[in-house]
């Protein structure tokens, strides 16, 4: 089969293109067809070495073992299982839940032995992956190019909106609205938790696609007066960030956040180190909490949510599996709105 392996950390050019056995089915995994694979910023970081000091860089501390073979949102079609049971399993379309661990169902994210697709183990840059046919669940839409883009930033986002526990017209400011967690924030905040949401954009193009998506209001990031914007729109209350951020804009969330607000942070894309006075935390009553993927019951609602059309695949662009590179190249440039997919042949 055909496979894009990323050979060590470093620049595009660690990604290369082989060919290599299709992967063997051990008795509880099932072989699936690829047939699109969406991108994460996951997959770069890992390529680059941005997770670790760039000897360890993965979700373990021991680190990614080179080659690998990235990707981790994927769809595709069952072809081959393990074992007898699973026969019935060939021919569907699913999508695969995006890590394994010894947690138990609910808490399986805070295992210490999550192996994340991609990262752990090969994933998705592939015509054929092998997954535990116990984590590949029903594609939620007719498209696999549609439904491909949901199961990392999709099941990050959600599991962020039910940690902090948003209620019914919370005021929620999401950070890093048009990439792919963020997305998913603004529709599963609106439409989902019922929350009067403020997106925070780098420029004003996609507003009103925004507001489409569940946004109430849409600002700048780049405004000189940002703070007093978003006290503005929000009536000086804030209850929640989402933030995918980081440094660039910490500061900024502790000043907007309402006395006993909530901080969510599930990725630093604009700076993984920050000062902290230590004072607004305390004086104003803030909770940051650290979140990462999500569970497989926050899983299965979220394809529910999918099928029942309330939160809706938004694409940026296309590439083959063989483009892989100039793929991974458009998906660090600023501007884009929504998930950027491979085409698998």
């Amino acid at each position: 089969m055909k496979v894009i392996q990323v050979n060590g950390h470093g620049g595009l050019e660690q990604l290369e293109c082989v060919q290599r056995a299709q992967p063997t089915v051990k008795e509880d995994e099932v072989l699936i067809q690829v047939k699109a694979c969406a991108i994460n910023n996951t997959e770069i970081w890992m390529r680059e070495g941005a997770y670790g000091d760039g000897h360890a860089s993965g979700w373990k501390a021991s680190g990614v073992s080179f080659p690998r073979v990235p990707g981790s949102d994927i769809a595709g079609t069952i072809v081959s299982v393990g074992k007898s049971d699973h026969e019935h399993l060939i021919g569907k379309n699913v999508v695969l839940f995006p890590f394994i661990s010894s947690g138990a169902y609910g808490v399986e994210n805070l295992s210490e032995d999550l192996a994340f697709i991609g990262s752990e183990v090969d994933g998705g840059y592939a015509e054929y992956v092998v997954w535990p046919a116990h984590l590949c669940f029903e594609m939620p839409l007719p498209d696999f190019k549609e439904s491909c883009v949901f199961s990392v930033s999709g099941l990050t986002a959600w599991h962020m909106c039910e940690q902090v526990q948003i209620q019914p017209n919370d005021v929620v400011l999401i950070l890093g609205a048009t990439g792919g967690v963020g997305l998913f924030n603004v529709q599963i905040a609106s439409k989902v938790f019922h929350a009067n949401v403020i997106a925070l954009v780098g420029n004003l193009d996609h507003e009103a696609q925004l507001k489409s998506l569940g946004a109430h209001h849409v600002l700048s990031y780049k405004s000189s007066t940002l703070v007093e914007d978003i006290k503005k729109v929000s009536g000086g209350k804030v209850d929640i960030v989402l933030d995918v951020v980081g440094d660039a804009l910490f500061s900024t969330s502790l000043q907007v956040l309402k006395i006993g607000g909530k901080l969510c942070i599930s990725g630093s894309i604009g700076g993984v180190k920050t000062h902290l006075d230590l004072r607004t935390l305390y004086l104003k009553h803030i909770s940051i909490f650290g979140s990462v993927l999500g569970t497989v019951p926050e899983y299965e609602k979220l394809l529910e949510a999918v099928k029942s059309n309330v939160i809706v695949p938004i694409i940026d662009k296309t590439f083959s599996l063989v483009q892989a590179k100039e793929a991974q190249a458009y998906f660090k440039k600023p501007g884009k709105l929504g998930k950027v997919v491979l085409l698998v042949d």
